[in-house]
């Protein structure tokens, strides 16, 4: 096992097929210390000075790069219907304290029952698309 303390490069350089890639879900990308093991079947242990990203190389050995993806997931997609929807939809997804990811024209949300109870209520019209979900970080009492 290779223990990794940080990404080498935020991206491969190296042509797709010397590329070996170790897939995580989005919530192992939060965390300082885990496990896993790329497709080749050699196992990383990870005790990271700080957060790695989609795509980042972690390793490198025989002239190939070993590189973290991050899985797409479920999430719930709400597209805008105007300015004044977007701001009462991103006001009550914020009262729910789920992640979020918001872009210019829909906001991506945590697939959670408590989103769900809220789309039902409010009958907004949403797909569940399976994305790589990129919510804001959390940033409490933020200045």
């Amino acid at each position: 096992m290779h223990l990794i303390q940080r990404s080498l490069a935020p991206s491969s350089d190296l042509p797709p097929e010397d590329r070996l890639t170790l897939s995580a879900e989005r919530r192992q990308f939060l965390k300082r210390r885990w496990r896993g093991a790329a497709e080749d079947g050699i196992e990383f242990g990870f005790d990271l000075e700080d957060r790695l990203t989609d795509g980042c190389v972690i390793f490198q050995q025989g002239g190939k790069d070993y590189i973290v993806r991050q899985l797409p997931e479920a999430v719930y997609e709400v597209c805008y219907a105007g300015p004044a929807h977007a701001a009462l939809v991103a006001w009550k997804v914020g009262n729910l304290h789920l992640p979020a990811q918001i872009l210019d024209d829909r906001i991506l949300v945590l697939h959670d029952e408590a989103m769900a109870n809220l789309l039902e209520r409010e009958g907004w019209a949403f797909n569940e698309p399976e994305v790589l979900f990129q919510p804001l970080k959390a940033m409490a009492h933020a200045v």
